[in-house]
C-alpha cells in the first residue's frame, strides 16, 4: 500500500507512479487527515509512505498522523519524500518513526522536483524548463526505486550528519511556529467562492464566510490553497503577485505513464 498526502501534486504523481509499477494501491490521505480517522489500514504488501519534505522534514501534521494511524498487515514500510532539492533530516526522522510503531524500516529514496513555495524570498521558483528537467529526472529513477521495494531490498538515502539533527530539530518547530501564521494569506476580488481552498487545506484552517476563505491559526504553508484556487484569487502579502502558481499537472502530464 502506497500511502501519501500531496499538495500541488509532486508527492501524487510519485506514489501513484510507484504504486502503479508495484501492481499495488495509491491512497491519499487528505481526508483522513482533515477528519482525525486514524482507523486502521491494512496491506498485505510493504506499506510505502510517501510526503513532501517541509523545513527539512515531513510536514509535521503528516509525521503525527501517521504516528496515530494503525499501519496492520506487513511490517515493512519504505519513506518516499519529495523536496525542492533537500529533504534534510526527514529519513533520520522516519525510521525513528518506523520503529515507535513496531515496523521494520527499509530505508528512505528522496526525489528532487520543481518548487511550489511562491512565498519564499531567498528560493525562486523556476522556470518552465527547469521545472520539466526535473520532472524527467524523477521520473527515471522512478524504476529503480520500484525494483529495490519489488525484491525486498533496502533503499539507500544518504547519510544524515549529527550537525544535521542538532540545528534542524530545534528549528524547525521554531520556523513553523512563528513563520506559518496565516494571517498573510487573503483573497482578492477574483475569488468565486467555489470553497476548493477549504477543501484542500489538511489542517483545517480555512473556513468559508459569506462566500469568502478567512484563513485563522498556524498552518502547513502546503501551498495547496494558493496553488490550488481555479481563478488564482489567494495572495501571501505582496510576495506571490505576479508568480505562476505551480501545479504538477501544468508541468507533468506528458510523464505519467498510465
Amino acid at each position: 500500500m502506497v500511502l501519501y498526502f500531496s499538495a500541488t501534486g509532486n508527492t501524487k504523481f510519485i506514489a501513484e507512479e510507484i504504486a502503479a509499477r508495484l501492481g499495488d494501491e495509491a491512497m491519499d490521505l487528505l481526508e483522513r487527515i482533515k477528519a482525525g480517522d486514524y482507523s486502521e489500514i491494512r496491506s498485505e504488501k510493504p506499506f510505502v509512505i510517501c510526503a513532501p519534505a517541509h523545513v527539512c522534514e515531513m510536514p509535521r501534521f503528516f509525521a503525527e498522523f501517521i504516528d496515530r494511524v494503525k499501519l496492520a498487515g506487513n511490517e515493512n514500510v519504505y519513506y518516499v519524500f519529495t523536496s525542492g532539492g533537500y529533504a534534510g533530516i526527514a529519513a533520520s526522522l522516519a525510521k525513528r518513526q518506523a520503529k515507535h510503531k513496531g515496523m521494520k524500516y527499509c530505508g528512505a529514496a528522496e526525489f528532487k522536483m520543481p518548487r511550489n513555495y511562491p512565498v519564499s524570498r531567498h528560493y525562486p521558483l523556476l522556470s518552465e524548463e527547469e521545472n520539466k528537467q526535473r520532472i524527467k529526472a524523477s521520473y527515471e529513477r522512478i524504476p529503480a526505486v520500484v525494483d529495490r521495494i519489488g525484491r525486498g531490498e533496502k533503499l539507500k538515502y544518504r547519510h544524515i550528519f549529527l550537525f544535521e539533527l542538532i540545528i534542524t530539530l530545534p528549528f524547525n518547530p521554531v520556523w513553523t511556529g512563528k513563520m506559518h501564521k496565516t494571517t498573510p494569506f487573503y483573497a482578492t476580488d477574483k475569488c468565486i467562492g467555489c470553497g476548493k481552498c477549504e477543501k484542500l487545506c489538511p489542517v483545517n484552517r480555512i473556513t468559508m464566510q459569506e462566500g469568502h476563505p478567512k484563513w485563522e491559526g498556524i498552518c502547513a504553508h502546503c501551498m495547496a490553497c494558493l496553488s490550488g484556487c481555479p481563478v488564482e484569487a489567494i495572495e501571501y502579502r505582496d510576495r506571490t503577485e505576479g508568480k505562476y502558481r505551480y501545479t504538477f499537472n501544468k508541468f507533468g502530464k506528458e510523464f505519467r505513464s498510465k
